[in-house]
């Protein structure tokens, strides 16, 4: 074993920037582990379950905005990583992941913990690379600093995402004695990047065209909180009005024009009011939506014309329209579509009041509807979002909690609250862990509000040594998967019980005890409280019944209704 090597591959790691690494007990991976941990420039994590591992090591890169290095043993639980990689590879965050390996000519010898590693993540990688095996040549290290530099440079140029290193090892796994690396260095490749920008005469094209549009609307995606393109889009509102849409998670809820309700107010419009909000042109960004309406929308209504904007990577057609894909980012689009751009078109403000009429329509009706005497869990998720701490990270968990937060929205005084949710492949199964891994990497205060099956399914995520004070969890405990009791179809099953909804009788209390984290339940506890760090994790949990919080959501949404009569 070439330890010298792979202890140059660490160093090089840190030399590109990787200031985390999160590594996973095993024996294989071994030589991987010490050469993190001796090279002294990373900090390093171990978490035993590599499914929860490789969330936190996400939801590291998701804050810190660099990749993280991710290491385990070779056999299942290279496939463990398998949830989180793919989670990255569709929310664009950049993984170096490292699998430890038998040699080639022990797989498929049933020899113990091997499997076909080879291409082991699929498509859901940027790139699959191998090191050498025969580790003694000169050429070894010179093509191992290669690969290793070309992954680290192809996860975060264009569009970001994960690259998989696997690692054949031959034994001995173990140094004979200490080795520090300390004082050494790596050669690093270093790519040069560019902001793609349109020439004078693409931008001046694109304008002409726009000006035929009578009516434009600008639909964000989920977003990283991003001040510049808020200015950017703010300024260019101020000079022509255009409509902004989207949800609570393209993070652009600061700006007092955006229409942030779209999916409350768009199931339950009038046939002719959508009509009257249809759209020539759709002027997109982001990655997904979490609105089904809206999508729903921009399909049976659909524009004249639908621009994406996206620095790299393959087109999306969400809405079944599109005609242009313009390289670029949003906020440099905006910027150079403003030098070109004439006056405000006549039309294009009255647009945006038919939008904005919308919008502020289901606000007053959603004021009033939690001014109501109403109780169970989407009152508490309202509580909440209210009493959100000035500088925080909120986390979403999947299903229902993060359309009941979708539903509710945040408002423009919370410009410092920034959102995150696992909606890349929209599991349950690591939303915790990486909140967590957020929570490691940051100073302020990380809320994670999650449902019942979420929690339970990712417990594995406090399995682990390390202090987290500023993590507050809320658990929305209807002892089931109470979206399977509110979306048509499996509702009225005969089935649904118990292989859609899946009762449970567990709550948080034994396992914040088994983690010594300070418990709380929504009776006994005010959220100013809450929110008051004790040094630990803290865990609130309402326990509220599935039929009370469906007839309380049924009941919103006929509210909404009958104000516009319907």
């Amino acid at each position: 074993m070439n330890f010298t090597l792979l202890n140059n591959l660490a160093l090089l790691c840190a030399q590109k920037g990787i200031a985390n690494a999160v590594l996973c007990p095993g024996s294989r991976s071994a030589p991987l582990t010490l050469a993190f941990l001796r090279s002294k420039k990373i900090k390093c994590w171990t978490f035993s379950d590599e499914r929860s591992a490789a969330f936190v090591a996400l939801g590291m890169a998701q804050q810190t905005k660099m990749p993280v290095a991710l290491v385990c043993t070779s056999g299942s639980a290279a496939y463990n990583f398998a949830p989180a990689v793919a989670e990255a590879f569709f929310q664009q965050i950049p993984l170096i992941v490292f699998t430890a390996d038998r040699p080639k000519e022990w797989i498929d010898q049933m020899d113990g913990q091997t499997i076909r590693q080879t291409e082991l993540y699929g498509n859901h990688v940027k790139k699959y690379y191998e090191l050498p095996l025969n580790d003694s040549h000169p050429d070894a290290a010179w093509y191992s600093n290669r690969i290793v530099n070309e992954a680290i440079n192809l996860s975060i140029n264009g569009i970001q995402g994960p690259v998989h290193i696997n690692v054949p090892l031959r034994e001995p796994l173990y140094p004979s004695s200490y080795e520090t690396v300390e004082n050494q260095s790596a050669r690093v490749i270093e790519p040069m990047h560019s902001d793609s920008t349109l020439s004078a005469d693409q931008i001046n094209s694109l304008a002409k065209e726009l000006v035929s549009y009578k009516r434009i609307l600008i639909v964000a995606g989920q977003s990283e909180s991003d001040p510049e393109l808020c200015n950017v889009v703010t300024d260019f509102n101020n000079h022509y009005s255009w409509p902004l849409v989207g949800d609570i998670l393209s993070n652009l809820h600061s700006l007092p024009f955006f229409c942030r309700h779209t999916d409350t107010f768009l199931g339950q419009l009038p046939e002719p009011t959508k009509e009257a909000l249809r759209p020539d042109l759709v002027i997109t960004f982001g990655k997904s939506l979490i609105s089904k309406n809206l999508k729903l929308f921009l399909r049976n209504y659909r524009p004249k014309a639908h621009w994406h904007l996206q620095t790299a990577g393959d087109p999306t057609d969400t809405f079944q329209s599109l005609t242009k894909i313009i390289p670029i980012h949003p906020a440099t689009f905006f910027n150079q579509l403003k030098k070109f751009l004439p006056s405000i078109h006549p039309s294009w403000k009255d647009y945006e009041n038919s939008w904005l009429q919308q919008e502020k329509n289901s606000n007053h009706t959603i004021t009033q509807f939690f001014q109501s005497k109403i109780d169970g869990e989407f009152k508490l998720i309202h509580q909440i979002l209210t009493a959100l701490p000035k500088d925080c990270n909120l986390h979403l968990a999947n299903s229902m909690t993060v359309r009941y937060a979708n539903h509710i929205g945040l408002s423009a005084s919370q410009a410092s609250v920034k959102v995150f949710s696992n909606r890349g492949t929209s599991g349950i199964d690591g939303c915790t862990s990486t909140a967590i891994g957020n929570a490691l990497t940051s100073d302020i205060a990380n809320i994670i509000i999650t449902g019942d099956q979420a929690f339970f399914y990712d417990r594995n995520a406090f399995w682990h040594n390390y202090p987290i004070p500023n993590l507050f969890v809320v658990v929305l405990n209807n002892h089931g998967g109470i979206i399977f009791n509110l979306i048509d179809g499996p509702a009225s099953l005969p089935e649904a019980e118990e292989y859609f909804i899946t009762r449970q009788k567990l709550n948080a209390r034994s396992l914040a005890s088994e983690f010594g984290f300070a418990y709380l339940t929504s009776q006994n506890v005010g959220l100013k409280e809450f929110f008051t760090s004790n040094g630990n994790v803290k865990i609130l949990e309402i326990e509220s019944p599935q039929q009370q919080n469906k007839e309380i959501f049924e009941d919103f949404k006929k509210q909404i209704r009958k104000s516009y009569g319907t």
